[in-house]
């Protein structure tokens, strides 16, 4: 027998994929994006590491094949940051301070979890494609938040012409068009892109300008000035040149942001989720349909097919009625197919189940993931979570009929992308350790989670470089040695090299 030491964290072979049995049968339904926004806000679905488990596999069993799960949010990561403690001298949120203005003082006294890695973990156990989403983007922080972002960086907020801090939707914003700024929201998501094996990162409709009426801080106006002969904004912010520039210099990031995510790993899915167009430029200076046709290289040193490319469009299409949902919808339809391009298939709907006034319907729901359906979309994801689990699970399990059919691959993935873990066989006590035996790992570079308290832990390793990673032969058994109070063992199929190397498969238009 094969003894490796608890450092082979990632044991690395060639890459392949595992079969799974409802692909093998040919029995999986077309592909097409089926999720959910996960978020800390106005539910408990991941508020322990027991409901994050219980969330995650109902979740899949309903017929979900992705989660959008909230990692950035009211200034601090939901994640151990080295850019945030190096920011604002802090890596997380601290206990007592809220998220957000929903939470009870019992949520603010939890200690801090590492909640994208909890989350990440289950949602791969459960077969579901992960996509980091960061919610805040440029926001700092609500308006009644007094937060290390707020109080240590006025320099980074946007203002308007009376030198307020709080825009008129009623949040803190980082201005876009500051270096640092635009340096640390992307440096955050990098760091998690290099951390974790994420399939993919969201950002959300705060990507943009932080409001129409904002603009006037010092740094804005001193660009500004520098671009136009020593001028100063206009003071009517709504001037269409005035506008215009702060457009481009939202664009201007967007370029930046996606070029240097897809150049740290190509494979990785990079999600867009706006409001609504043109509603959204006419406030926040967005035109995101636009960005769908981008598809330049990079640049001269990187290969042609790298290119600054959006991968997914999520438009929030969050309305009270079928009525006024299909009306909207077919209106995002036709901005993607006359300025993005033609890239229907690779618009999602954003539906609202829950939220501010009434719950939607079954009806009005079921209609709409229909509607989409029919113009050619590439799914649908429901706002939020809690709308799936508690309002609608017997419907929508009914509705993608999962258990007969097969689960819907993933169009960007397919359907063999997550496999199933493989667990580990608890043995032996030896030396104060436990003995963890496996046998006949399928071939591939994998990760080791070990779980106690109701807590999986990824395993360190002694060498973190993935050219010359620890390997065995996939037939072979082996043995892992892991502290006592562990009570299960699992290897995750890491999916980080090949995410390296991978392009996203092209949908047709």
């Amino acid at each position: 027998m094969k003894t490796l030491s608890a450092s082979f964290l990632a044991i690395a072979i060639s890459l392949s994929c595992l079969r799974s049995p409802e692909s093998a049968a040919g029995s999986s339904p077309p592909p097409e994006v089926r999720g959910t926004w996960v978020t800390t806000t106005a539910n408990d679905a991941i508020s322990t590491p027991e409901k994050t488990a219980a969330t995650m596999k109902r979740l899949r069993e309903i017929g979900l094949n992705t989660v959008y799960v909230e990692c950035w949010k009211n200034g601090y990561t939901q994640f151990p940051s080295k850019v945030l403690e190096k920011t604002i001298g802090v890596d997380r949120r601290p206990n007592l301070m809220p998220q957000d203005p929903s939470e009870t003082p019992e949520a603010t006294r939890r200690p801090a979890r590492d909640l994208l890695q909890e989350t990440l973990v289950e949602a791969h156990r459960n077969g579901l494609v992960y996509i980091a989403w960061f919610e805040y983007g440029f926001m700092a922080a609500h308006k009644s938040t007094d937060n290390h972002l707020r109080r240590m960086k006025p320099d980074w907020l946007s203002r308007d012409q009376s030198g307020n801090e709080v825009a008129p939707n009623g949040f803190v914003w980082m201005n876009p068009l500051h270096p640092e700024t635009r340096k640390f929201l992307l440096d955050l998501v990098l760091e998690a892109v290099d951390r974790y094996d994420l399939d993919g990162i969201q950002l959300d409709d705060r990507i943009v300008w932080p409001y129409v009426t904002m603009g006037y801080d010092d740094y804005t106006k001193k660009i500004y000035a520098q671009e136009h002969g020593g001028k100063q904004p206009p003071t009517d912010y709504k001037d269409p040149a005035w506008m215009r520039w702060r457009a481009d210099k939202v664009n201007e990031y967007a370029r930046i942001f996606v070029a240097e995510v897809r150049k740290a790993r190509p494979g990785l899915l990079v999600s867009l989720s706006p409001a609504v167009y043109p509603w959204c430029y006419d406030y926040y200076l967005l035109e995101w349909p636009k960005w769908a046709a981008w598809n330049e290289p990079i640049s001269t040193s990187t290969p042609e097919s790298l290119t600054a490319r959006w991968d997914e469009f999520v438009p929030q299409v969050y309305r009270m009625n079928y009525a006024a949902f299909e009306t909207t919808w077919l209106d995002q339809v036709e901005h993607m197919k006359k300025l993005g391009g033609g890239r229907t298939a690779d618009l999602i709907a954003g539906i609202r189940v829950v939220g501010d006034g009434p719950d939607s319907t079954w009806e009005d729901l079921r209609r709409s993931m229909d509607l989409a359906r029919s113009t050619g979309g590439g799914g649908h994801v429901h706002w939020f979570s809690r709308g799936v689990l508690d309002l609608f699970p017997e419907q929508l399990t009914e509705f993608y009929n999962a258990a007969t059919v097969g689960q819907a691959p993933h169009p960007k993935f397919g359907a063999d992308w997550r496999p199933p873990p493989v667990p580990l066989k608890r043995g032996a006590e030896r030396n104060g350790r436990i003995e963890w035996s496996f046998s006949e790992v399928p071939a591939g570079r994998y990760q080791l989670f070990a779980r106690s308290n109701g807590v999986w832990t990824l395993v360190p390793r002694e060498h973190n470089d993935p050219a010359n990673p620890q390997a065995i032969d996939p037939t072979v058994s082996g043995t892992e040695l892991l502290p006592p109070e562990v009570d299960a063992a699992e290897f995750h199929l890491d999916r980080r090299p090949e995410m390296s190397t991978r392009q996203l498969n092209t949908p047709a238009k």
